[in-house]
């Protein structure tokens, strides 16, 4: 078993509270769950724990319609018929293992090292689903009906839930998994995290660019408040504008909205609204 702790990675800038959580939780082998609004990297820590730990990553993106058996195995008997009746396949009809596909979670459970396992948005998916799920990673083994085997894991992988909290999940899913709540970074935070993607940027770009950022997520009736990743996109845009680069001031409008808002409601409530400061590189 992988034994290191995890520390953040050159791309994840990572607090002392959360750093403790991920660790324990690979100590004691249970699944963390982390909830928090889109675009506070819940998704991006999995990739982290999985590159700083170097081990392989998995990725289960949970649908609102998904059944447990996707997510454990799948059985193709559509192939199998058509290999039965055309008879032009190499694989032997009469054994159903040639016709048997893992699903994530059994991608994990069948792995030769320790991985780490995300379960991406569990709160698309039916109680029902959750507490299944959480039986079978609670007792590392499913049965694979058509052929009565039973699949064990060979290693308990690192296991990451996230949730956007779109649906309550049940006490017993929450009583199995630890906890964390990741906020979304305040402004000193965002430059660190800015630093880490922008390593030689002005630093009154970066002030700016930021202090305009939290202004805007503040505007009264967004739907759909920019994300670090659309704040990192934005920086990026403006570092690719030759005027730009060249110190020109922004007097009348924010440039690059479409980068920060995807929703055209959001988009023009930003574009209508005078901000108190106004943007420039000088």
């Amino acid at each position: 078993m992988n034994t290191k702790s995890f520390t953040g990675s050159t791309k994840y800038i990572l607090d002392e509270e959360l750093a403790k959580i991920v660790n324990i939780s690979m100590v004691l082998e249970m699944p963390l769950l982390l909830k928090g609004e889109p675009g506070t990297g819940k998704t991006m820590l999995a990739h982290a724990i999985a590159d700083s730990l170097q081990m392989r990553l998995i990725i289960l993106n949970v649908k609102s319609n998904m059944k447990l058996i996707e997510a454990l195995y799948q059985y193709d008997t559509l192939t199998r018929l058509n290999d039965s009746r055309f008879g032009d396949s190499d694989r032997n009809v009469s054994d159903i293992h040639e016709y048997l596909k893992m699903g994530k979670i059994g991608q994990a459970f069948t792995s030769e090292e320790r991985c780490v396992l995300l379960i991406d948005e569990i709160d698309k998916a039916e109680t029902e689903f959750q507490d299944d799920m959480l039986d079978v990673l609670d007792q590392m083994q499913f049965d694979i009906m058509e052929t009565d085997d039973v699949v064990k894991a060979l290693h308990r992988p690192v296991i990451i839930i996230t949730s956007n909290a779109k649906r309550d999940l049940s006490d017993p899913f929450l009583g199995r998994c630890n906890f964390h709540h990741i906020a979304f970074p305040d402004p000193k935070m965002m430059r660190n995290i800015i630093t880490v993607h922008f390593p030689d940027i002005p630093r009154r770009l970066a002030e700016n660019a930021i202090g305009i950022f939290y202004e805007l997520r503040e505007l009264e009736g967004i739907e759909k408040k920019p994300a670090t990743r659309e704040l990192i996109n934005w920086i990026r845009a403006l570092s690719a504008d030759p005027d730009f680069r060249e110190g020109e001031t922004i007097q009348k409008e924010i440039p690059y909205l479409g980068v920060l808002f995807k929703k055209s409601g959001d988009y023009q409530k930003s574009a209508n609204t005078l901000l108190k400061k106004r943007f420039f590189r000088n």
